[in-house]
């Protein structure tokens, strides 16, 4: 058996997948082959392999017989037009008077102008699809709402258009099913030169593996001053300019209303939203803490209305702070805006969940003291979390367990009451004293969603898990008291149709276990989570679902985890892994992985300790242990009695963000930082894996719900984890790709790049799913591609052609093989394990003329001293673009170049052009040898170490001769 084997390359490669999968991909970076498979799958057996061209799909014509290009996830074609109309002319006439300076007559002059309308239908692509985004005419934005145009999706019921039918008659008029269209009718000429423009479209189609399931998001930003709002608000820029404030497209719609259209259209299932509104505080230490709305600055003139927050004006509201010459943050949503986005959304048919947030506008040039350390400055822009009494529980001279503890807790919590509230003229007025603190926060929002006309959920507030965990003696906590006090005060404002929680921090839900030397195990948050306004235990759940490292050589890999976007690794660790089997004991520790059981030998309930066990910790009443000693005495949780509900869940599209959710990337934050053992490189899949994994194992979109994973309540008959109310983290009411581009405008646009939103990265396709809609499409059903991981926001077919033509390019961006493997289509990276070992006593000698093992090695004017690919940039309008990589040594001349029909960013396809280039030089090598009939176990692809009795070679099987 002749086979030709290729060296593996080493390490230095950049990934295009990111994360530790590009780290293996790198080192079998020159195992690509292409030619794994022919027959009827590939075609023809040929070298050249023409697929998708990156062709111009941006200029209309109208053609006889043109094909109809296929679009996978987001791309912009100009399609075809398919019917028109001669144009509509619209004639007016009108009369002007002139005349010389003291003339009593003058001259008549009748004036006619013409005016001109089209009406046309353009075929965009195969359907169905999702939605359609922006429109270009002439290379500029269209302002749709200004228009009038039908939208079809290209569904197989799709009916025939109105005007069409007016037109062509009733019985004559295709439906065009199967076909995306739209339709303009009575579009202007005038703005065009009475000419039909150029029209390219934005064109969105999922194929549904998570869109499709999302049934609840959070909308941010909470600090965005009129953001939220449907109605046009400008600011003056003096000299008598006007500029708009909370519309920068061309589109005469407000950002909040084209960010919630994108929305609704990306997720087709969705009910309900969570709209966050933020408040800050200045200061770590509780009872120092205001919390106030601010402005961003105190000049901004705005029409047709003015800032106003729960009575503050611009110039009396908290200024916020300065980082790098521009506001740290946006103001709190005005008031107005709030309101109007509540009756927006719910005119809309979603479930609204009002979400009070808390930012810390601590900046960098504080003197305020640390009650951790007793430093003379705090940490700059830090979590609320982190809020604490002074000095906190962990420094000496502590107030922990002490009567000051209350006095500084009640501060924070403030003296703000139901009867200091009152709504008049649309507006909610506060007559208490002054006292910017939490209460005052609430009830003000509360009484705002009355004026608004009420919401389905409201949020007293969410992790503050430094505070709730002070206590003023062994067992009592005044911050989960006061918590408990608020929760019924809201519910007093809202009414008992309305939920009531407070979202918990992961690591604060389940009780608190402090390490100090005490045994203490105490449930502190079941005073608030039984507590009759408390609908549901609220859980901002960001629990790890990994812990990858790079290679081969670390716990999860070796017991036989195949990648961190390994799906079922990741649900196995929702209840599993870290916090459920094990902790690490320090840092140390994780570093080396040296993994400590979680047990619990005096009580046989490990469930006490185990963050991740929700199911133990919902079906079991809870003992609290001062001192390590179990009371005889329930908590008042009532096992079973409410559900629990993800007031946030999300994954950061970062490498190994999995192995680390909670983490965010924020360069002026001292909270910022990368998962634990990332690259810090941009990662849009495992964040899509993340959202996979749960939704799946929690049962989102399942006609039956596990109950091995989410049981039924014997008290209220619906599931522990309600899955219809998890709530992703998060989308941006700031539509893309405005923002994160428009830095000039928003301060925080660069964490988009490697932060948990969704905005933009919602509708991009999967390769997994790719690749079998491809199969299906052209009649295959023996295929396995359950192993293909990768993503790109496109993917664009232009012209019929074969499968093999189509998933060329998919396999050389991806770098993935085709094998056949008993009678199965099986696809698979080129980072699969080692299966075999050969030593030179394997190898079989056919004659005496023959040599066993050859070994031969290209020339280097043979290889390309640089490789050039074109793609579709998904983040300049879809023009098309190129990237190329360079060796800065050898002799060769030579440049190769290709076309891939991929949309996707420039720092994605400059990592492919920089494989592409490494893999030509890796696979400069090549081996012939025969093995005898008894290694027929190995196939087309396997990576093997071959042990030349001089070296190591990790060889992977290409041709079968």
């Amino acid at each position: 058996m002749a086979t030709l084997v290729l060296q593996a390359a080493g390490q230095s490669v950049g990934t295009f997948l990111g994360g530790p999968l590009g780290g293996v991909i790198g080192r079998a970076v020159g195992a690509f082959a292409g030619q794994a498979i022919d027959g009827q799958l590939f075609g023809a057996q040929a070298r050249e392999v023409e697929g998708p061209r990156v062709s111009d799909l941006q200029v209309q014509a109208s053609s006889e017989g043109s094909p109809i290009p296929k679009i996978f996830g987001r791309g912009r074609l100009a399609g075809q037009i398919i019917w028109a109309t001669n144009f509509e002319e619209e004639i007016s006439t009108r009369t002007e008077k002139s005349g010389g300076k003291g003339s009593s007559g003058g001259t008549k002059t009748k004036i006619t102008e013409y005016a001109y309308y089209a009406n046309f239908a353009v075929g965009l692509c195969e359907g169905p699809i999702t939605r359609i985004g922006r429109i270009w005419a002439d290379g500029k934005l269209l302002d749709q709402s200004a228009l009038t145009i039908r939208f079809y999706r290209g569904s197989e019921t799709q009916t025939p258009d109105s005007l069409i039918e007016t037109k062509e008659g009733t019985g004559n008029t295709p439906a065009y099913r199967g076909l995306a269209y739209v339709v303009f009718d009575r579009m202007p000429l005038e703005r065009f030169g009475n000419r039909l423009p150029q029209l390219s479209f934005e064109v969105f189609k999922s194929l549904d593996d998570i869109e499709s399931l999302i049934t609840s998001v959070n909308i941010i930003p909470g600090t965005t001053e009129f953001g939220y709002d449907t109605t046009e608000i400008t600011r003056s820029a003096g000299a008598g300019v006007t500029l708009a404030e909370n519309r920068h497209t061309t589109q005469e719609q407000t950002y909040w209303s084209v960010a919630i259209d994108q929305l609704l259209g990306t997720c087709p299932n969705l009910t309900s939203v969570s709209l966050v509104v933020t408040w800050f505080g200045n200061d770590l230490r509780c009872a120092n803490c205001d919390i106030r709305p601010g402005v961003e600055n105190r000049g901004k003139i705005t029409t047709p209305e003015s800032w106003l927050v729960a009575g503050e004006t611009r110039s009396s509201a908290h200024l916020v702070s300065v980082h790098d010459n521009r506001p740290a943050f946006g103001g709190t949503p005005t008031d107005a805006s709030v309101i109007r986005a509540i009756q927006d959304l719910k005119s809309r048919g979603l479930k609204v969940t009002l979400y009070p947030f808390l930012i810390m506008d601590i900046p960098a040039d504080n003197a305020l003291s640390d009650p951790y350390t007793g430093n003379s400055s705090q940490p700059v822009y830090p979590w609320r979390g982190e809020i604490t009494c002074n000095p906190a529980p962990s420094a000496s001279a502590t107030v922990d367990k002490t009567a000051a503890a209350t006095s500084q807790i009640n501060s924070f919590f403030g003296t703000s009451q139901i009867s200091d509230y009152s709504i008049s003229s649309g507006v909610v007025t506060y007559s208490g004293p002054v006292d910017w603190s939490l209460r005052r926060m609430i009830l003000h929002y509360a009484n705002l969603c009355v004026l608004a006309g009420g919401v389905d959920t409201f949020l007293i507030s969410s992790e503050l898990r430094n505070l709730t965990q002070v206590r003023d003696s062994a067992v009592n906590y005044p911050a989960v008291n006061l918590l408990a006090t608020l929760a019924g005060d809201v519910k007093s404002v809202l009414g008992a149709s309305t939920k009531v929680s407070y979202a918990a921090d992961w690591s604060e839900y389940f009780g608190h276990q402090p390490q100090d030397g005490s045994n203490d195990v105490l449930f502190h948050l079941d005073d608030l989570w039984a507590n009759s306004s408390i609908d549901f235990v609220g859980i901002d759940n960001y629990m790890p679902l990994s812990d990858w490292r790079d290679g081969d050589n670390h716990l999860d890999r070796q017991n036989g985890a195949r990648s961190i976007y390994d799906r079922d690794y990741l649900k196995s660790n929702i209840a599993g892994g870290e916090g459920f089997d094990w902790y690490y004991a320090s840092d140390s520790d994780r570093t080396q992985q040296v993994r400590t059981a979680i047990t619990d030998s005096t009580y046989n309930k490990p469930w006490v300790f185990r963050y991740k066990d929700l199911t133990n910790w919902w079906q079991n009443s809870h003992y609290n242990r001062p001192g390590g000693i179990e009371d005889a005495t329930a908590t008042a949780w009532v096992p079973e009695s409410k559900p629990i509900v993800f007031t946030e869940f999300g994954c950061p599209a970062i490498d190994a963000g999995t192995n680390q959710p909670n983490v965010f990337f924020d360069a002026k934050s001292s909270s910022s930082a990368a998962p634990y053992f990332s690259s810090a490189n941009r990662d849009d899949f495992i964040q899509r894996r993340y959202l996979e994994a749960m939704l799946d194992y929690w049962g989102a979109g399942n006609s039956g719900v596990n109950p091995a994973n989410n049981p039924t309540s014997s008290a209220y008959g619906a599931p522990m984890v309600d899955y219809g109310a998890m709530s992703i983290w998060t989308w941006d009411a700031r539509p893309f790709p405005a923002f994160p581009f428009l830095t000039s405008i928003w301060s925080d646009g660069d964490n988009w790049e490697r932060g948990h939103w969704l905005s933009g990265r919602l509708g991009a396709v999967a390769l997994e799913p790719l690749v079998r809609t491809l199969l299906e499409q052209f009649g295959f059903d023996r295929f396995d591609v359950s192993n293909l991981e990768g993503i790109m926001d496109g993917f664009v077919i232009d012209r019929p052609m074969s499968v093999r033509a189509a998933l060329e390019p998919l396999g050389r961006a991806f770098l993935f093989d085709a094998v056949e493997s008993e009678g199965v289509i099986k696809f698979r990276h080129r980072n699969e394990d080692v299966i075999g070992q050969l030593v030179p006593d394997d190898l079989v000698v056919e004659s005496a003329d023959d040599r066993e093992f050859t070994l031969t090695r290209a020339q280097e004017t043979e290889l390309p001293n640089g490789n050039k690919i074109g793609y579709i940039d998904s983040l300049a309008d879809y023009r098309r673009a190129s990237v190329e990589a360079r060796r800065l040594v050898g002799r060769s001349q030579r440049q190769s170049t290709s076309d891939m029909p991929i949309v996707m960013a420039q720092s994605k396809a400059q990592s492919i052009s920089d494989i592409l280039l490494q893999e030509a030089w890796a696979g400069r090598e090549k081996a012939d040898f025969t093995l005898p009939p008894s290694f027929l176990r190995f196939e087309h692809g396997d990576l093997i170490e071959f042990n030349t009795g001089q070296n190591n070679l990790s060889v992977r099987l290409q041709e079968v001769g």
